[in-house]
């Protein structure tokens, strides 16, 4: 057992051990009771960042035990003896090492999903140690996994994608079949849906699919300057670095903290400007915003058509390169779908280096952040030739009228075309969307909608939209194009999520990786950026950044 994590309300049930009780009806055990946040509220009430002044900690609708109780059962029978004869085997390991060990019998795809599902029990269903990041979880995994052992045995020569057998955690605004999808807000509670493109690739591919995690409700577009990583139906998700301390990023903030965390071995997240890379960053994990394209959109809650973007969220950079692979595939339901011409897996493999490679780095990062300096030093004395410079200015003007009109038209094709039971989901567009959350706005809305209200107020014209979209494409990749060209570079460097609106207008790729921490233990990140379908040459660096670094380290208070 992950010790001391359990909750008193839990003892008496001896939630980790293994007793012939364990196979009665669950239907009536207390897993989780509300508590009562107030004084975690308050402390953070002086905290240096505004937006972590929070009002609440835990969701208001959420019911834990409703999502904790199906696999009470299958959960409760792994001892502490297995768990921690698995720890060195699974924990912070990569997807290559935990197949290798199930092939030589040392592991089972049965044994790694209760593995992790050991850990999000203990930690998520301790009041003092759950990140709020989990939603929902497939009452059927434990039965997927044992299906993936039977067909291993029965065909243990058979070649299949790595990514076969390993649990995976999805953002809750990517549909999946069996697993209602919200984005966090409480009007799509009730959304059922089929499985997403992605989905039905992971799936086709072999992989299992976990659960449903936290994010920013409604992919951090409903309210402005209110905390990131809060959504009504999973309340404010929190840094494992640090709970309540640091932030934990946005949009895809459950994806992050749950892969820091190890509840997974990777999660998958979306990005419209930044909701893969700054918690990917925040959190000290591989974050992947692909080009536009490359992973289909269909089945996921929209921002915008023209700018989002599903991708992977990996402990490592090799694990990134095989979820990405998992997930490509030509979609016909998305005009922007295009078949993927690499193997990202060998490409990481093979041809990692950084010895010869040109790097742009800005200067005014070079001068205000330390851990950028470092890790520009590193990768010179690594054989990478780092060209200094400084960006071109162009004009973002009219970025934010791109989403506001793509959303308003977005949402109710989305609606339209994915959701099986409309009578339930209680809104069709956003100007539903608004009234619904003011007629409760304490528990719908406590941090208001003023960027759902602006998205009613824009009055840009479909031709103005146009202009605004080919502008900004020209300037975000005048941005990169300039250096770039003038230095050949291979690609920029940059943190964290800092230049991920220009790579969004660009419709330029960005993968980040671990660059190490602050003073105050906050985990930074560094960020390649590229040019469009470069994502080969993005892993390649990021993997070489890696191994000549290994700045990723598991959360200490995550570590049992």
């Amino acid at each position: 057992m992950i010790k001391n994590q359990l909750l008193s309300v839990i003892t008496a049930f001896l939630l980790f051990s293994c007793t012939p009780e364990k196979k009665s009806n669950t239907a009536d055990i207390v897993l989780w009771k509300p508590y009562n946040d107030s004084a975690e509220v308050a402390a953070n009430q002086d905290h240096e960042t505004e937006r972590m002044r929070y009002k609440l900690i835990q969701s208001k609708v959420l019911d834990k035990n409703a999502v904790f109780r199906p696999l009470y059962n299958e959960v409760s029978e792994m001892t502490d003896e297995e768990y921690e004869a698995l720890k060195p085997l699974v924990l912070e390991q990569d997807i290559p090492t935990l197949q290798a060990h199930i092939k030589a019998g040392k592991l089972s795809y049965e044994k790694l999903v209760l593995f992790y599902l050991h850990r999000i029990y203990a930690y998520e269903l301790d009041n003092k140690t759950t990140l709020n990041t989990i939603l929902a979880l497939n009452k059927n995994v434990v039965d997927e996994a044992r299906k993936c052992d039977v067909a291993l045995a029965d065909k243990p020569n058979k070649k299949r994608h790595p990514i076969f057998g390993m649990p995976i955690l999805l953002k809750d605004n990517i549909n999946t079949e069996g697993m209602n999808t919200t984005a966090g807000s409480i009007s799509l509670m009730e959304n059922q849906v089929d499985d997403s493109f992605i989905v039905h690739q992971l799936k086709m591919n072999g992989a299992l699919i976990l659960g449903k995690v936290n994010l920013s409700e409604w992919a951090y577009f409903l309210c402005e300057g209110c905390p990131v990583g809060y959504s009504a139906v999973g309340g404010q998700t929190l840094n494992p670095y640090g709970r309540r301390i640091f932030e934990t990023g946005g949009s895809s903030s459950g994806s992050g903290t749950s892969v820091a965390a190890n509840y997974a071995v990777a999660a998958v997240g979306t990005e419209t400007s930044g909701s893969i890379l700054s918690p990917s960053s925040q959190n000290s994990v591989v974050g992947l915003k692909p080009t536009i394209g490359l992973l289909s959109r269909t089945g996921i809650v929209p921002i915008s058509s023209t700018l989002d973007t599903p991708g992977p969220m990996t402990k490592n950079v090799t694990d990134n390169a095989i979820l990405l692979s998992a997930m490509t595939g030509k979609d016909d339901a998305d005009d922007k779908s295009v078949v993927a011409n690499s193997d990202f897996l060998q490409t990481v493999t093979e041809k990692s280096t950084l010895s010869g490679k040109r790097l742009g780095a800005m200067t005014t990062l070079i001068e205000e952040d330390s851990v950028y300096k470092g890790a520009v030093e590193r990768m010179r004395k690594a054989g990478a030739e780092i060209i200094e410079f400084t960006p071109p200015e162009v004009d973002m003007d009219g970025f934010l009228s791109i989403l506001n009109i793509d959303m308003r038209n977005d949402l109710p094709k989305y609606i339209e075309t994915q959701v099986k039971n409309r009578d339930a989901v209680k809104i069709s567009s956003i100007k539903d969307a608004v009234a619904f959350n003011a007629s409760d706005s304490l528990i719908r809305i406590p941090y208001g909608q003023s960027l759902f209200e602006g998205i009613l107020a824009d009055s840009t014209t479909t031709e103005g939209l146009e202009n605004i979209k080919s502008t900004l494409e020209t300037n975000g990749r005048t941005f990169f194009d300039t250096p770039m060209d003038a230095n050949n570079l291979d690609a920029i460097l940059s943190v964290n999520n800092y230049h991920a609106g220009y790579a969004a207008v660009a419709k330029y790729p960005a993968l980040t990786v671990p660059m190490g921490f602050r003073e105050d233990g906050e985990p930074t990140s560094l960020t390649f950026i590229g040019k469009p379908f470069q994502e080969e040459k993005l892993v390649q660096l990021g993997k070489a950044f890696e191994t000549a670094t290994r700045f990723r380290k598991i959360p200490s208070a995550y570590s049992n």
